[in-house]
């Protein structure tokens, strides 16, 4: 058993709640444990230069740690720094491979996600999350017509997994993360393919065996993902 009764495959209980934000155009609030990530979806109606006359639109994002959301306090400066930029680029990476560009328009979809509290996973929890305000946003497309309805149901989710006392672990939160020997953020498509991955060991080394183990377990818990995913947007697809 783990520090919060889990056993080594499950998940943190995780909830998605959409439409918590009006002045958008999708939103969601994706809670892992204690994680909790706001992600808001705005449309731009132009792209950036580089795609200016090709039927394309463009997928991007940003993201921050709001300074409440840790103990101690997290500067906003702070926010400005490498991290945050390393992160928001995977989270861009991530949506912009759920969704074909060409489906969108010549538009510019921005995915805000904002850590709210953070107890590990908020990169990952941001991509889940982010990926659900980006659909609502593109059902409001197709409802006005904008767009036809050729997006996909919900395609991608992503989980944390580590290794910890010689054991793999699913979904670290941030205690588990801090003492972890290995530790890989893994983002997944519902075709099973995979869209990144990141790893790395501290102090110590891990096997193919281990590498075999570790994607499987992120599999499993991706796909419980996708389940939540497709139950917070379920009343959104219906309507259209």
């Amino acid at each position: 058993m783990r520090i919060d009764g889990r056993n080594t495959n499950d998940l943190r209980k995780t909830t998605i709640e959409t439409n918590t934000i009006e002045f958008c155009d999708g939103s969601a609030i994706i809670s892992t444990g204690s994680t909790k990530v706001l992600c808001t979806a705005s449309i731009d109606e132009n792209v950036p230069p580089f795609l200016m006359g090709q039927n394309k639109g463009w997928i991007t994002a940003e993201y921050s740690m709001l300074p409440g959301s840790t103990r101690p306090r997290s500067s906003r400066e702070n926010q400005r720094k490498g991290r945050s930029q390393e992160i928001q680029r995977l989270i861009g990476r991530s949506l912009r491979a759920a969704i074909d560009l060409s489906l969108i328009g010549e538009r510019t979809i921005t995915v805000d996600c904002d850590v709210m509290q953070a107890d590990g996973g908020t990169r990952t929890a941001a991509i889940t999350g982010g990926y659900v305000a980006l659909r609502i946003a593109l059902n409001n497309l197709i409802k006005q017509g904008s767009i036809t309805n050729d997006i996909p149901p919900a395609n991608i989710a992503a989980t944390s997994v580590g290794i910890l006392n010689g054991s793999i672990l699913l979904d670290l939160c941030y205690e588990e993360d801090s003492k972890a020997d290995a530790d890989f953020n893994i983002v997944k498509t519902r075709d099973n393919m995979f869209v990144e991955i990141q790893g790395s060991a501290e102090g110590n080394k891990f096997s193919r065996t281990e590498i075999d183990n570790i994607l499987d377990t992120a599999s499993q818990g991706i796909t419980e993902l996708f389940s939540i995913q497709d139950d917070a947007l379920k009343i959104l697809d219906d309507a259209i």
